[in-house]
């Protein structure tokens, strides 16, 4: 490939930098093909793979002591860039140039990376702009205004000029389209396109942050007619084509709220003493064909989102709430993968096929946990028939549990709140999100699958997307273990290949203390992000060399596509141009389902905690007790019960001048020595619930 060839050509170390018509000729290119060939350059240049000097000359960023990436900004105005080759680059508010958070940009380096130091630049130009439209708050001015972003990433306030207002009026929540891109000592400018509702409308602010990060709200028509057109029943033909597993006892299990039930189990032991365990997923690529728009719509959304109060979901709900939902004693079809597991959790052997199921019932976490735990007897008299298979599956659940602790898994046990919603739509309550044993077991069933299915079309040598979770870089362990020696905590093996079982210890080693939080935070911290990828390069917090996301086909979009996949090799269409297409696409599915699972994940915590703020709004003045989750040169954070953190500034901690030790992570007292450290239990009272910035603040009581 001539882009390619040009990048490599660029890279060697006898190049100089070279005009368009000296590239030309290196490449012995005919001068007929000048306007084609200086196309393929803007584009590259566009791209961020060649620089252009002032002279007209290539050179690819490195050469030229510059580096390509996305700026990821702070709410303080400095920002890093994640360099797409190499280390990332520190800039300074003052070396931004105009560039905001999610620009792609081209940065100049100034300063080359020293120990405990990363290399410092200047952005020189700004490639692709992220934020063509921001979501914030209208500050009118007499006849004009400024719009104060929700994003604390984007530093600059809109300048909009009174014919740009369009009817928006002082605190209402906005959508403004940037016109004018902010330079030096100039703010950016925009235009009113949409108004949300008032700044202190719940509504209008899980409206904000659905428009913040650009998700859908509908789907278009063209998808809606297709899902309407898809029949809500199985014709005899495709029944009959399938492995008919509907005489096995079956059932879903999942939280109460859930409506798109896309898997189900069976269980049953043998006489050898063996587990044979049926996972059955919604066959949802029977229904959903590739190319169609009902597949390109979700592609485009990548996953489903959660936000509280509602579901985005990546598939239309006759699909995701209908023939595709597992729902009980109704027809459905499935893919499913029967596996043998011997007493030490070790799958003997395994089968995956086309079949159709029908489970026989949608069993809670809730209920599930009662017959296995509390012997709640009505419970178990109402389901007689299930009670020896739910113990069956504890029992196997707990053998793979111990084989996952036993090979190194890491168990990051950081608690989730569980926001409890009213009928009007009002939040009565926020608690901790329980994770019983019925959780476990399905946990383990789904890992055990999902590792089964990704091992097996390895070595197929099949083109696949596995999820992958690379080994954190080892200059943020030897951060941690340096950040741990001052808590008294050591990672084996820090400083050299550190093994995920050395983390595992770490975090055995903290529970039930004060700190353990924020070490389970810290270490999760220091981990690489899972991604998706069309390579098999392990899962290094699960210690598993095999895996991938099977489980989920009606609401994750790789699932989806592993399904095709798997489909095509079980019924012997995985010849010579599948292959080859599925080589071409695969690469940038992996890359699309990973980027809006992050789009994803920071719209969920948005939501969650706007709403955290918004409940703690009705308890102003009121006090509670806490615990110090996080100390800092700025002041206390503390978190509550329900999971609910707020932030005790140092100015108003006004009983005497404190000072913070960074070593032993804790605010001392100037005079009076009193000590603040992590983990200490402190009494508290609300002073302020600020929605827009989604902070809270607290102030000590003294005892």
């Amino acid at each position: 490939m001539i882009k390619d060839e040009i990048l490599n050509f660029m890279r060697e170390k006898a190049y100089s930098p070279m005009t368009t018509e000296q590239l030309m000729k290196s490449f012995g290119i005919d001068l007929s093909q000048y306007t084609e060939f200086q196309s393929l350059l803007n584009q590259m240049e566009y791209d961020g793979d060649v620089i252009r000097t002032k002279k007209g000359k290539y050179a690819v960023p490195e050469r030229m002591d510059m580096a390509v990436g996305i700026m990821e900004c702070n709410k303080k105005g400095y920002g890093f860039l994640i360099a797409e080759n190499g280390q990332d680059v520190f800039v300074s508010a003052e070396d931004m140039n105009g560039a905001m958070n999610g620009d792609k940009v081209i940065v100049k380096i100034t300063r080359r990376a020293t120990e405990g130091h990363k290399r410092e630049g200047a952005v020189v130009t700004v490639l692709k702009r992220a934020n063509q439209h921001v979501v914030g708050t209208l500050d009118m001015c007499k006849n004009f205004g400024f719009v104060i972003p929700d994003d604390q990433r984007l530093t600059q306030d809109i300048y909009i000029p009174a014919e740009g207002l369009n009817g928006a009026h002082d605190g209402q929540k906005v959508v403004v389209k940037i016109t004018r891109w902010p330079e030096p000592r100039r703010n950016p400018e925009g235009v009113i396109v949409e108004v949300l509702g008032d700044k202190d409308d719940p509504q209008a602010n899980v409206l904000a942050i659905i428009k913040q990060h650009d998700l859908p709200q509908d789907f278009p028509n063209k998808v809606k007619r297709e899902a309407g057109e898809i029949k809500q029943e199985i014709s005899q033909g495709e029944l009959a084509r399938r492995k008919d597993l509907r005489g096995l006892k079956t059932v879903t299990i999942d939280g109460e709220d859930a409506k798109d039930l896309d898997d189900a189990v069976s269980i049953r032991k043998l006489e050898d003493g063996k587990y044979e365990l049926f996972v059955h997923i919604a066959d949802v690529s029977h229904y959903v064909k590739e190319g169609s728009a009902l597949d390109k719509e979700a592609y485009k959304r990548g996953c489903s989102v959660y936000l509280v109060d509602r579901v985005i979901p990546m598939l239309p709900k006759e699909l995701s709430n209908g023939i595709c939902s597992l729902n009980p004693k109704e027809d459905r079809l499935t893919l499913t993968v029967q596996m043998v597991i011997d007493k030490k959790g070790n799958v003997v052997s395994h089968s995956i096929y086309e079949s159709v199921i029908q489970s026989d019932e949608r069993m809670t976490y809730t209920d599930v946990y009662k017959i296995l735990e509390e012997r709640d007897q009505q419970l178990k008299k109402r389901y007689d028939y299930l009670v020896d298979d739910f113990l069956l599956m504890k029992e196997l659940a707990l053998i793979l549990m111990e084989k996952r602790r036993n090979r190194g898994s890491i168990d990051f046990d950081i608690p989730e709140a569980r926001i409890i919603l009213g009928e009007m739509g009002d939040i009565v309550d926020i608690g901790v999100r329980e994770r019983n044993i019925a959780h476990r077991i399905i946990e383990e069933f789904m890992l055990v699958c999902n590792e089964t299915v990704a091992e097996h079309m390895f070595w197929l040598n099949s083109p696949f997307v596995y999820r992958v979770h690379e080994e954190p870089d080892s200059s943020e362990i030897m951060e941690l273990n340096s950040f741990l020696h001052n808590l008294g905590y050591h990672i084996k093996g820090a400083g050299s290949k550190v093994h995920p079982r050395a983390i595992q210890d770490l975090l055995d080693s903290v529970k039930g203390k004060k700190e353990e939080k924020l070490v389970n935070y810290l270490a999760l911290r220091a981990m690489k992000r899972a991604r998706y990828s069309d390579q098999c390069l392990g899962h290094f917090s699960l210690s598993v060399k095999y895996y991938t996301h099977f489980t989920s086909p009606i609401r994750r979009y790789p699932d989806l596509t592993i399904h095709r996949i798997i489909k095509d090799s079980i019924n012997g269409r995985l010849d010579d141009s599948k292959i080859a297409h599925y080589n071409r696409i695969l690469a940038d599915i992996a890359e699309q389902s990973s980027k809006r699972e992050r789009v994803a994940e920071e719209a969920e915590r948005d939501v969650e905690d706007m709403r955290k703020v918004q409940y703690m709004m009705q308890h102003i003045g009121e006090e509670f007790e806490g615990i110090i989750s996080g100390v800092t040169s700025f002041g206390l954070f503390v978190e509550l019960d329900n999971l609910v953190e707020g932030l005790v500034h140092i100015t108003n901690m006004v009983d005497d001048y404190y000072h913070f030790d960074e070593k032993n992570h804790c605010l001392i007292g100037e005079h009076t020595n009193k000590v603040y450290r992590l983990g200490d239990v402190v009494k508290v009272e609300l002073i302020s619930a600020d929605v827009t910035r989604r902070e809270i603040d607290f102030l000590l009581v003294e005892p």
